[in-house]
């Protein structure tokens, strides 16, 4: 007996060693056997090959095309043997609910295991600061408010909260996070990114261990996509998608940083970036994708394309096979094609056939995608656990959202204004931002762009916190516009700053500026003699140094999400502002771009902020 199990001991170790070198096909006679990929107890790695072995060329170039759910049906997607479907910002079934998501998911799970083979998509969606496609969700403050809370551990924990909630609508995949470093707040996704020195992305990175979880087969995990690499927010004038004119010496100091944290930290999946380095569009760089991220880094993962991003390679619209080739053999692993996945599907398969794209290339894009979908669980539970539904948008996920908030209100001025006195008070609110959860949003929020909007999402406007928070005798009046005040008023508080965005909408060649609402809306108060507290609510500094001598108080609020309650904690002084600059507030916005080490002189420097008592 002791020598039958070391013979059959053996001969497993032989066995895996053969299909982890990709020697060895499936015997005929074993077609009728259960299939060892299929076998959960099996290592990833024999798996992985088993099921390649079985894998013809066209299951192959499925697994690397993406495809939007408006574009492909079910039954569409498993006969493309799609490796993937998405949702586009705004894109989204009826009704929009987590039960909603479960079901239109489900039915495409359900149509790609019934396929020959049963290999299960990975469902992706932008879910950017919470799960925010969906209606209902937890919405967190964007990403440079949690740069300037400067707490990667609350940041942990809200990649924690949106990976239970975006996995309890079966997707599984978040195009999250951007570790993005903005060097020019003229770029519409300025807010996007964490701060303009790379510590910023770097010590943030921690979410991507919320998202993922510590085994990414728990229903919780949901894979991470480090994004978008490399250099996005380094483009000349900041413009989206623009070209980034900088040495390979200045890319490694300000922009590698955060993907070498991501990758040690073990991150599944990146996304290309849109943008040009030195005029070469990164989506055709191979140095960049197999030589510096799958090499230099040592990333494992698999890299994906950007929406329709090969498209750009040659700077004319739509793809040809000459940038399909391009981009697979720069060591592209899976293709976002929202709308023309199938001339994709086409386009690959004859330039693998004719050469132009070797096998070897082929299969280890594959072998980085199943390798992920394995380690997912998504073989044995493809379909959606909606036992996690019932904590979706709970109360306690929107304690954490609010606490972040609080965390990352930065205090700029404080000419003894602040905080507002609770009781025996009367206070006016003033603005276009104080009452609209779309504005305090921001940009993908239930669409790509955002809305603005009283009550476009469940949750707290700036007003309603304010109301909340008043205590005894106190008088809150509201007026958008700051009609009706006068000087029996104890302060004003007008919530000015920008309109929902998202990138190339969102740029702003000219500067950051308020616009002609705010600006009125300042001067009108000012003229009352009523001390004036401002709220800035935005992606990115405004330029303000004109309004700032008649303004008492000044409270960077950023885009807090859901949570307005939040901004009005820290006005009250309920909680003590902690927040600190992560970027440079410009003097003007000709001084753009400024950052922290350039030797220009900001309006406030990064890492600045006040508090209202020593901590």
């Amino acid at each position: 007996m002791p020598l039958l199990r070391t013979t059959r001991s053996l001969r497993t170790t032989v066995l895996a060693g053969l299909l982890l070198s990709g020697t060895v096909l499936v015997p005929a006679a074993a077609a009728s056997a259960t299939p060892l990929y299929k076998n959960p107890y099996a290592p990833v790695p024999i798996r992985v090959n088993d099921l390649m072995a079985r894998m013809t060329l066209d299951d192959k170039i499925g697994q690397m095309t993406e495809g939007e759910r408006g574009s492909a049906t079910p039954a569409q997607a498993a006969a493309a043997r799609l490796g993937s479907v998405l949702s586009g910002g705004g894109s989204v079934p009826t009704p929009n609910t987590p039960a909603g998501w479960a079901d239109m998911i489900d039915a495409y799970q359900k149509a790609a295991t019934s396929t020959g083979l049963g290999i299960p998509i990975i469902y992706g969606a932008d879910a950017v600061h919470g799960h925010n496609n969906v209606y209902g969700a937890t919405v967190f403050p964007h990403n440079i408010g949690l740069g300037a809370a400067n707490d990667p551990g609350l940041v942990k924990r809200i990649g924690e909260v949106t990976a239970d909630e975006t996995a309890s609508t079966g997707v599984k995949w978040a195009f999250a996070p951007c570790l993005c470093v903005a060097r020019d707040d003229r770029w519409g996704r300025t807010y996007e990114s964490y701060g303009e020195i790379p510590r910023n992305a770097v010590e943030n990175s921690v979410i991507v261990e919320g998202l993922q979880g510590r085994d990414l087969g728990a229903p919780t995990s949901v894979l991470a996509t480090a994004k978008h690499f490399i250099g996005d927010g380094g483009t000349t004038g900041g413009v989206d998608q623009g070209n980034t004119q900088i040495s390979l010496d200045e890319l490694r100091r300000i922009h590698l940083p955060p993907f070498r944290a991501a990758v040690d930290r073990g991150v599944g999946s990146v996304m290309i970036s849109f943008n040009s380095w030195n005029g070469v569009k990164d989506h055709g760089n191979k140095f960049l994708i197999t030589d510096l991220l799958k090499g230099e880094l040592g990333f494992t993962g698999f890299v994906i394309s950007d929406w329709n991003g090969i498209d750009q390679i040659d700077g004319q619209q739509g793809f040809t096979a000459a940038e399909v080739k391009q981009a697979v053999n720069a060591g592209m692993d899976m293709v976002m094609v929202p709308y023309d996945y199938q001339k994709f599907i086409d386009t690959l398969r004859a330039e693998v056939l004719n050469g132009d794209i070797p096998m070897s290339r082929i299969d280890d894009a594959n072998r980085r995608i199943l390798t992920k979908k394995f380690e997912l669980g998504l073989f044995e539970h493809p379909y959606t656990d909606r036992s996690l539904q019932k904590d979706f948008g709970s109360p306690a996920h929107h304690a954490l959202a609010r606490q972040a908030v609080r965390e990352s209100q930065v205090l700029l001025k404080n000419d003894g204004v602040l905080p507002l006195a609770k009781k025996n008070s009367k206070i006016f609110v003033a603005g276009k931002n104080a009452n609209d959860m779309g504005n305090q949003a921001g940009g993908w929020t239930l669409t790509w762009q955002g809305q603005s909007g009283e009550r476009v999402i469940p949750g707290t406007t700036i007003l309603d916190g304010i109301k909340a928070g008043a205590g005894k005798g106190t008088v809150v009046t509201y007026d958008r516009e700051g009609d009706g005040i006068d000087g029996s008023y104890r302060v004003a508080v007008a919530v000015v700053g920008e309109t929902p965005y998202a990138e190339g909408q969102g740029d702003r060649p000219g500067g950051v500026v308020l616009d002609a609402e705010d600006t009125a809306l300042l001067a009108k108060l000012k003229a009352t003699g009523v001390p004036l507290v401002v709220v800035t609510v935005s992606g990115r500094p405004v330029d303000i140094s004109a309004q700032l001598p008649s303004i008492r108080g000044l409270v960077a609020a950023w885009l807090p999400g859901s949570e307005g309650a939040g901004v009005a904690d820290v006005l009250y002084g309920d909680y003590n502002p902690t927040g600190r600059l992560s970027f440079t507030w410009p003097k003007s916005a000709s001084q753009q771009p400024i950052n922290a080490g350039d030797g220009k002189q900001g309006l406030f420097p990064y890492g600045y902020g006040l508090s209202y008592r020593r901590r």
